[in-house]
């Protein structure tokens, strides 16, 4: 069974827009699991909440990732569950109101949850099953859920953990013809508040971020595949003590991801993605490898 799924470990730690996530409505039986551990390098005008007041920012970030997925059947659609855990290592210099200032740091990030369901294209099927299935239009949603457990100092701008849970629902269409498979997704991320930000415990709202991500991917037969996707996205205008700030985000990125199948039970996958243009937000080159392994389903 040549079919993975697809889950792309960003060095972003939050349920935000810029991720680049490839097959994330791709079938797959009904009752396998996913373990993965995956690197990811990034450097540039990184840091976790793309919305905060840096500038020339020079930072650092290597993340480890462990994460695990079930594949699921529900009402006879084919369905995904999975839970993202990263513990990052954080350097790097930035002006802060025009006073430059050191961070070094290193933490576990937040926990991120999420179910996908796939309405239409991708009923529930077994391993066996699997064999005589070829896509063709699927159409999925999920939503991502953001716990507030990663490192966070009330003192400092830049933390890897947010202090806050945000939730992230998203629409997907994925159309497949002959051997190239085409996506586009639409989300937007919804923060709650953060009452302890920065000195004094101020409260900081953010208004939603709202995104859209495209990408194509080329299914060798072999197993391999290569995916080309870009993502745009804007919102996110944050409001301290009441007072709004002049941070409305629009951003792009663009990616490249390339799976390959090692046996039957383990795959690798290596990403690299940039910023096309940053208006307000993080503006950063990112890159990272996983390993995958999988059980269960009758494998």
């Amino acid at each position: 069974m040549r079919t993975l799924i697809a889950l792309l470990l960003l060095v972003s730690l939050h349920a935000n827009a810029q991720e680049l996530e490839p097959r994330a409505y791709s079938n797959a039986p009904v009752g396998l699991n996913f373990l993965i551990f995956g690197y990811g390098y990034a450097q540039g005008g990184v840091v976790v909440d793309p919305s905060i007041p840096l500038t020339n920012a020079d930072i650092r970030v290597h993340t480890g990732v462990f994460a695990y997925a079930r594949s699921l059947g529900l009402w006879g659609r084919s369905a995904k569950f999975d839970v993202v855990a990263p513990f990052a290592s954080l350097s790097g210099t930035a002006d802060v109101n025009g006073e430059p200032r050191e961070r070094d740091v290193s933490g576990f990030g937040d926990v991120r949850l999420r179910f996908s369901l796939n309405l239409r294209g991708a009923p529930a099927l077994s391993l066996r099953e699997m064999a005589a299935y070829r896509q063709d239009l699927v159409i999925g949603a999920s939503l991502q859920v953001l716990i507030p457990v990663g490192q966070y100092d009330p003192s400092k701008l830049v933390n890897i953990g947010s202090n806050r849970w945000a939730v992230k629902p998203e629409l997907g269409l994925s159309k497949t013809l002959g051997r190239w498979t085409l996506e586009l997704a639409g989300a937007a991320a919804f923060y709650q508040d953060n009452d302890d930000f920065f000195v004094g415990g101020r409260t900081r709202e953010q208004a939603p971020i709202y995104s859209v991500q495209g990408g194509a991917i080329y299914n060798f037969r072999s197993g391999v595949w290569i995916a080309i996707s870009g993502t745009y996205y804007t919102g996110g205008r944050t409001t301290v003590d009441g007072v709004r700030g002049d941070d409305l985000q629009e951003n792009a990125r663009f990616g490249a991801t390339l799976a390959w199948p090692v046996n039957r039970s383990n795959s690798l996958k290596f990403y690299a993605n940039t910023g096309v243009f940053t208006r307000t937000g993080t503006d950063f080159d990112a890159g990272g490898i996983a390993w995958q392994y999988r059980w269960g389903g009758g494998l």
